[in-house]
C-alpha cells in the first residue's frame, strides 16, 4: 500500500477529505496530521509568521520519516510554505490547490476567486497567476473575499456562511466565466453554488486526485 501523510491546519476538512481519498483512490494508506493552532495564528497575524513556517517545514519532515510515499499540503494558506519544504524532503508533496490553479488557469479567460479569509484568498490569486504564466496563458482574476463566512462558521452558524459565500459568488458570476473556492473545506458546496452562480465552480479536492493517482502509480 502506498502511505500518503496529509498535514492540516484545522479540524473541519479532515474528515470529508479523508472520505473522498479512500473512497476515489484504492491501495492507500492515509494519516492525517492535524495542528489547528497554525491557522489560528496566521489569522492572528494576518500572514503566515516565521513560525507557522518552521512547524510546516519540521512536519513535512516527519511525514518523511513517516514512510510516506507522498504529503498532501491541504492548506492554501500555507502554499507558498509548501514550496519551501519540497525542497528539504526527498519524496512528492503536492499542494492540494495546484491542479484546480492550472486547470483554472489552462481552461478559463475570467477567473473568480472566493475565500473566507484574505490569508486564503491572495496565496490563491498568486497561484493562479504563476500557472497562468507557467502555461504563457493570459487571464484576469478577480477576488471575491466572503467577508464574516469564515467568523459565522466557526461561531457555529454554517447557514450564514453558506448564504455569504452564495452572494460573492452570484456577484462574480457576472465578471467570470469560471469560479474557484480557495479553501478546500468549501468543497462541499461547489455544486450548490455552480447552480446558484451559473458558471462553472472549481474545487480543489475532485481535480487533486488524479494528480495524486499519477504520481503514486496507483
Amino acid at each position: 500500500m502506498k502511505k500518503i501523510v496529509a498535514i492540516y491546519t484545522g479540524q473541519g476538512l479532515a474528515e470529508p477529505l479523508q472520505k473522498l481519498i479512500l473512497d476515489k483512490l484504492s491501495g492507500i494508506n492515509l494519516v492525517n496530521l492535524i495542528d489547528d493552532s497554525l491557522i489560528r495564528d496566521v489569522i492572528t497575524a494576518g500572514t503566515v509568521t516565521k513560525s507557522v513556517s518552521r512547524r510546516l517545514i519540521n512536519y513535512y519532515q516527519i511525514a518523511a520519516e513517516m514512510g510516506a510515499d507522498l504529503i498532501l499540503n491541504t492548506c492554501s494558506s500555507v502554499g507558498e510554505i509548501a514550496d519551501m519544504g519540497r525542497e528539504l524532503v526527498d519524496i512528492p508533496l503536492v499542494k492540494i490547490d495546484e491542479p484546480m490553479a492550472e486547470h483554472a488557469a489552462a481552461n478559463y479567460a475570467q477567473i473568480g476567486v472566493i475565500a473566507t479569509l484574505p490569508t486564503t484568498l491572495e496565496p490563491t490569486i498568486r497561484l493562479i497567476k504563476s500557472q497562468a504564466q507557467r502555461l504563457n496563458r493570459e487571464v484576469e482574476v478577480v477576488d471575491g473575499l466572503a467577508a464574516g463566512a469564515y467568523q459565522a462558521l466557526v461561531s457555529g452558524s454554517p447557514e450564514e456562511h453558506d448564504r455569504l459565500i452564495l452572494e460573492v459568488g452570484q456577484k462574480l458570476s457576472q465578471q467570470v466565466d469560471c469560479i474557484v473556492l480557495a479553501q478546500a473545506s468549501m468543497m462541499r458546496m461547489q455544486e450548490q453554488l455552480q447552480e446558484y452562480a451559473g458558471v462553472t465552480v472549481l474545487a480543489s479536492p475532485p481535480l487533486c486526485l488524479p494528480r495524486i493517482n499519477e504520481i503514486l502509480e496507483l
